[in-house]
């Protein structure tokens, strides 16, 4: 990644990809992800005018792409490890996906000595599934399985498909959503607020899920769904969420669907997070 100059011991920040998509069950491809952010991240200033912050300042390090294996369990089960010590190292993890039941893991390891842990999620879909197409562990399953091995403090933004059923069991567990009708009517910075409040928590884990966005913004996605956010919307809420943010990650991009817009998209908003991450944090590791 580009303005990944630091080393391992002296990052703050630890930026890995993971090209696994073997659950995937539309448009496989997100296992392309992680470079194609990288080359998109070359096109980028390092100068963060907003926030007045040059990345190239900032302790970010850059990984690589971590080992991956044929099944999705033993992929979750090396990457909760190889998280584990990243946070252990007081380091702030940085997912490259890769498909969405790789958040998981992140989350678990993140979460273990975090007992107040919330989780915010982008997201197009409930994925509320026990299982599908016979895998436990599915992409489409991973806020099922985060509510129910993680934490149910936990709050959906973007959701706008799903089965009847998965919508019956939000409804009959509380769990909180909101729908891209939410965020226009509402804003982001009131959603941010309304859910931080909710949550009751200092410390979130934030996962992106590109397919929270408008395919009309971001048409590279393994499972695209029309009437989603919008990018700016997504940068405000990345925004307002990163300051809180022990966590990170962007999934679902598959380049192969489009002309490399949604990876630059990515990528940019990867950056976005670091720059406010930073800017709100100045003064503590």
């Amino acid at each position: 990644m580009m303005d990944a100059l630091a080393d391992y011991r002296d990052a703050q920040y630890v930026i890995f990809g993971v090209p696994f998509d073997r659950t995937s069950s539309y448009r496989a491809g997100s296992r392309h992800a992680p470079d194609a952010m990288r080359k998109a991240s070359e096109n980028f200033e390092s100068y963060n005018h907003f926030f007045g912050i040059d990345l190239a300042e900032l302790p970010i390090h850059d990984a690589g792409n971590l080992e991956i294996y044929a099944n999705v369990e033993d992929t979750l089960r090396d990457l909760y490890y190889d998280v584990r010590e990243i946070v252990k190292d007081e380091k702030i993890p940085i997912m490259m996906g890769g498909e969405h039941s790789l958040s998981l893991s992140c989350i678990k390891a993140c979460a273990k000595d975090t007992e107040d842990i919330g989780v915010v999620v982008l997201d197009a879909h409930l994925d509320f599934r026990d299982e599908f197409e016979g895998e436990k562990y599915s992409h489409a399953c991973v806020s099922r399985h985060i509510i129910e091995e993680v934490t149910d403090n936990y709050v959906s933004i973007g959701v706008r498909s799903g089965p009847l059923e998965e919508w019956k069991l939000a409804k009959e567990k509380g769990i909180r959503y909101y729908t891209p009708e939410d965020v226009l009517e509402t804003g982001p910075e009131d959603i941010v607020r309304e859910t931080m409040e909710y949550m009751d928590t200092e410390k979130i884990y934030l996962s992106i899920d590109m397919d929270a966005l408008d395919p009309a913004y971001a048409p590279g996605l393994g499972t695209p769904e029309p009437f989603g956010l919008q990018s700016m919307q997504v940068r405000d809420l990345i925004r307002g969420f990163a300051p809180y943010a022990i966590g990170f990650d962007v999934v679902e991009i598959s380049p192969l669907f489009d002309n490399g817009q949604t990876a630059i998209l990515g990528a940019k908003l990867l950056r976005e997070f670091i720059a406010a991450h930073a800017y709100n944090n100045r003064g503590s590791k």
